[in-house]
């Protein structure tokens, strides 16, 4: 594919709106264009060159899509990180990525002192009096260099977007996206929905997962409609922003989708009006695919992404092809093949892993040889999933070979919060492990074997104190012993299974 990001979207959209930010700015493509020549121009006049990772911290914002598409225009590489970590732990993404310099928002947070440990400069974006995005270096910080990059555009083989995906079996795995990983799955997203300049998509998913920025962001942009922006999701306010804005699409975890169902009457959400609603990042259950069709009035589009293929790879499609209740679709743009342990291919109707090739996605993690040497197999990517395709192609997802939490949406490593759970002084053991939970597919549980007193309140908050909320376990076992096999194991399964029953 021969296009970078700078060509997402064609200069004819010039007068268009493209982002609304609710209670802010309202850009047109045009206006949006010269915001991203204005801040590129501070980031190479800061010494940013091609290649340099640039940590990104914003939220759900225009100063997020400014940032973003900036420092990709400026040959960088955009390294966004949840604005909700702990200072640890971005000082380890930030130092496993090799951030140059990271950009966050006005104000205290810590991804500044995170910074200010790795000694790395530290930009400051907001809104001016005009609401223009400005990026500017904080008092006391340099450039990172004299000499101001070149001016080159980047090329599709570039890297563009630096992502972490939590590994079961060793650190975070470093994904790199290069230009025409992305340009290629935001034109497969694109193709998928028919997406048009009529259309608006309302974005509740963050951005700085793909997500929220390739599955619903930057696939409408390419294709002249406009992203309604609010700056986090709001089930009250849902349905007024939706109708203000015209919206004709959104996209979201289950979770979000069923929070919506269960205040859709309260908050006297319309029958009709959407073109279509897409579920992703989690399974959707068929209990719950039918309610939505049935109460919102619009074809409910389930798919199947994952950071190492820049998203998508499997969708249902837009009527009148058919939609199928615990089916994820199709490949979209992505060739899907199931594979058995030895790498060889399936028949059609056959449980094996999922495995996927395609332009979108990656060529491989980050220094990882031994990663790269396990995921990738005659061509294709092993997913770690577990499915079977039917005799139509759709596929169906059955389990998953890694251990990842998934908590609505978002993945987490057991490892790394048993490594903050044996930080704890009175804890000896630590399991974590996935528990089944009504509202977010799963929850985060652990068990601990304790060598000194504390209740389970008590390593919640040590942990809270550590890990991003959404990674503290929900749920403590206290316990004896942890499970473990005939040659002294630890299977996650097997505790799971253990504890969950017995409580």
């Amino acid at each position: 594919m021969n296009s970078t990001l700078m060509q997402l979207w064609s200069p004819t959209f010039a007068s268009r709106p493209a982002v609304f930010i609710p209670d802010g700015p309202e850009v047109t493509y045009g206006q949006l264009q010269d915001q991203i020549e204005a801040v590129t121009d501070v980031l190479r006049a800061g010494g940013v060159r091609p290649g340099d990772p640039i940590g990104i911290v914003l939220g759900n914002n225009l100063e997020f899509l400014v940032a973003f598409l900036a420092t990709t225009r400026a040959r960088a590489v955009a390294a966004p990180l949840n604005p909700g970590y702990k200072s640890e732990e971005f000082r380890f993404y930030l130092e496993d990525a090799g951030a140059k310099a990271v950009i966050v928002p006005p104000g205290d947070h810590p991804a500044r002192e995170a910074a200010r440990q790795l000694q790395i400069p530290i930009w400051e974006c907001g809104l001016d009096v005009h609401g223009q995005v400005f990026v500017r270096p904080t008092s006391g910080h340099s450039a990172l260099s004299t000499q101001h990059s070149a001016l080159d555009a980047p090329t599709p083989t570039d890297v563009a977007l630096f992502l972490h995906t939590s590994g079961t079996t060793s650190r975070p795995k470093g994904v790199p996206l290069t230009h025409g990983n992305l340009m290629a799955s935001i034109a497969n997203i694109a193709a998928t929905y028919q997406l048009t300049p009529r259309d608006r998509s309302l974005i509740v998913m963050p951005l700085f997962h793909v997500h929220g920025l390739i599955g619903a962001t930057l696939s409408t942009l390419h294709t002249g409609g406009a992203v309604v922006v609010p700056p986090k999701f709001s089930a009250g306010t849902f349905w007024q922003v939706a109708a203000k804005y015209d919206v004709t699409w959104y996209s979201a975890v289950p979770t979000i989708h069923q929070i919506l169902l269960g205040r859709a009457e309260q908050d006297n959400a319309p029958r009709r009006g959407l073109r279509f609603i897409r579920s992703c990042s989690s399974a959707l259950a068929p209990a719950v695919f039918h309610q939505l069709e049935e109460r919102f009035g619009a074809p409910v589009l389930e798919a199947y992404g994952m950071t190492e293929a820049a998203h998508q790879m499997a969708s249902n499609p837009l009527p009148p092809g058919p939609r199928k209740p615990g089916f994820v679709g199709p490949g979209t743009g992505v060739g899907i093949a199931i594979l058995d342990e030895q790498g060889q291919l399936l028949p059609i109707g056959t449980q094996g892993e999922v495995s996927i090739r395609g332009a979108n996605v990656m060529h491989g993690y980050l220094n990882n040889a031994e990663a790269n040497a396990s995921s990738f197999c005659n061509g294709y990517f092993r997913t770690g999933d577990q499915g079977v395709l039917d005799e139509n192609g759709y596929l169906m997802l059955t389990g998953r070979l890694k251990e990842l939490i998934n908590r609505g949406g978002e993945k987490i490593s057991p490892l790394e919060v048993d490594a903050v759970l044996l930080e704890h002084p009175a804890v000896a053991e630590a399991v974590s492990f996935a528990a089944p939970d009504a509202k977010y597919g799963e929850e985060v549980h652990a068990a601990v074997v304790l060598k000194a007193t504390a209740t389970p309140t008590e390593i919640q908050a040590f942990c809270g104190q550590r890990l991003a909320d959404f990674k503290v376990p929900k749920v403590i076992h206290v316990a004896k012993e942890v499970p473990r096999t005939a040659t002294g194991k630890i299977q996650r399964r097997h505790v799971a299974a253990h504890f969950l029953k017995t409580k």
